[in-house]
């Protein structure tokens, strides 16, 4: 879909992850932590509290009481999503629809996350997913025994050797050491990668995203109104997704065939291919995901990102920098969410040391169940 560059981020906030992840408390709520990005992301944006009209929780399923926190009394439109990874991308096409059809002026996404306070483990055959009964008693225990599977086929497939990952945890640790909010902040090496004990073979410790507390917030709104707001304008050029469903966590095509589907029309809409994108954020809950989601968007041919990606091509300074913010295994796992994030201070020119020269066009991707993209511009 098209957004006519008619939508805008115009605010983002999030809380101190690095910190957080240090004072790790059992009191600390997730609404606390998603009502103080919102206060970052307004602030950000130069607005009022009075000046949103809709909002969109995520991981937060009673959006009554984060309204209550934040002072919403009477929005527009309103609604909760699941925590899922894969819904970040589907709220924000959410709050496009919401401006576009005139439901609401101006969006705040709010996430909030105390995982690693509460306890969560995402597996272990929790109720109400997709490793539970049947999936458990054979060993899924969790979406990265599913991944683990996926990328043990993909290996034999294509002849992947034993390392080939490394590349991925090492990069993600090299950009988070630029990323003074980031939780994993010290040099990670080969060795520490090989020496890191197996989850679930053959993902290693550093193949896998963290479980940390945060919380995300971003603003949207139409850019007649972000015009007036005297801020570096980032719109959403084009966005697109497709399903990818079954009753378990994994694709026998690595969801090729989704990113396919997606690559081919968000590009087709935004006038624009993967020559044109100076850096990629991609969803990354397990370092196989960056694989799969780089050769279904095209960036290379499938079965030879693995070796695509190496001798710094996805580096600072590289062909083309992915996960700019350390990722989900360095930066914080907020379930894309913060990914947003860094493609909108990349595009503003606000990311430090792990600045992209000259970034004009970044890529949000997450290859999931839900296969989603957008491709966001410097207006």
């Amino acid at each position: 879909m098209s957004t006519r560059d008619g939508v805008a981020i115009v605010g983002v906030g999030t809380t101190e992850f690095g910190q957080l992840y240090k004072d790790r408390t059992a009191n600390r709520s997730a609404y606390t932590l998603g009502a103080r990005a919102f206060t970052a992301a307004l602030e950000d944006a130069g607005l009022e509290r009075d000046d949103i009209d809709g909002l969109i929780c995520a991981r937060l399923p009673n959006y009554t009481r984060m309204a209550d926190l934040v002072g919403l009394r009477r929005p527009s439109y309103c609604q909760s999503i699941d925590g899922a990874g894969r819904m970040s991308a589907v709220a924000v096409q959410l709050a496009i629809g919401a401006i576009q059809s005139g439901l609401a002026r101006t969006v705040a996404l709010v996430y909030g996350n105390n995982g690693r306070s509460a306890g969560a483990t995402y597996g272990g055959g929790e109720d109400g997913g997709p490793t539970t009964g049947y999936d458990t008693s054979y060993g899924m225990t969790s979406p990265g025994a599913y991944v683990a599977l996926m990328y043990q086929r993909y290996r034999e497939m294509y002849s992947a050797p034993d390392l080939a990952l490394a590349p991925l945890a090492i990069n993600n640790r090299a950009h988070a050491m630029h990323n003074e909010n980031a939780v994993m902040r010290t040099p990670l090496t080969i060795d520490d990668y090989v020496n890191g004990r197996y989850i679930a073979e053959p993902l290693r410790l550093f193949d896998y995203c963290l479980i940390n507390d945060g919380g995300v917030a971003m603003i949207l709104t139409s850019t007649a109104i972000a015009a007036k707001l005297n801020r570096p304008m980032v719109t959403i050029r084009a966005t697109a997704s497709s399903g990818d469903l079954t009753n378990f966590y994994t694709s026998d095509d690595f969801f090729q065939q989704s990113c396919n589907s997606v690559a081919n029309r968000v590009f087709s809409a935004a006038g624009m291919s993967t020559k044109d994108v100076d850096c990629v954020q991609i969803y990354d809950n397990f370092t196989p995901t960056i694989l799969f989601s780089l050769e279904g968007f095209g960036y290379c041919a499938p079965g030879t990102s693995w070796d695509w990606v190496r001798d710094g091509r996805i580096g600072l300074g590289g062909e083309l920098p992915v996960n700019t913010s350390g990722g989900h295994t360095s930066e914080s796992y907020m379930q894309g969410w913060g990914l947003h994030v860094e493609a909108v201070r990349q595009l503003r020119g606000e990311a430090g040391s792990r600045q992209v020269p000259d970034c004009e066009v970044v890529q949000y991707i997450c290859a999931s169940p839900i296969t989603a993209s957008h491709l966001l511009v410097r207006s």
